[in-house]
């Protein structure tokens, strides 16, 4: 059976009319150092030190309300997706595209929260 572990990595999904608001929030209200770091599965995208996690504030179109995506560490992909559709969740990789050579599928809990499963190689791996 794969062994999980939580991940270094949470994104919030911030809708085009939220997101200047919410990065100035981060930025000029609380000092934190954002570097931008622009994606190509998302509008535009900022990263900052969060405590022990890297938080990536995403802009994306298309969406009314704030998001947040947790990110889920696996040491064997193909038996953890086994696993987890036993348990009835399925991979939704359609929620945002993936690299190709990325070893990882989105997948939802329960209650809707997307979450990254990614292949841990060991090395610090992309990003949300």
């Amino acid at each position: 059976m794969a062994s999980f572990t939580g991940g270094v990595n949470v994104a919030m999904k911030i809708p085009p009319d939220k997101y200047e608001a919410t990065v100035a929030f981060y930025r000029e209200t609380l000092g934190l150092e954002l570097t931008h770091a622009p994606e190509e599965s998302v509008a535009d995208s900022y990263r900052l030190a969060f405590g022990g996690v890297t938080l990536w504030l995403d802009r994306v179109e298309g969406i009314s309300e704030p998001e947040v995506w947790l990110e889920i560490k696996t040491d064997d992909l193909e038996a953890a997706t086994a696993h987890l559709a036993n348990g009835g969740i399925e991979t939704c990789d359609e929620v945002e595209p993936l690299p190709p050579d990325m070893r990882a599928h989105w997948i939802r809990n329960p209650a809707g929260v997307v979450h990254l499963l990614e292949e841990s190689t060991g090395e610090r791996l992309p990003r949300l």
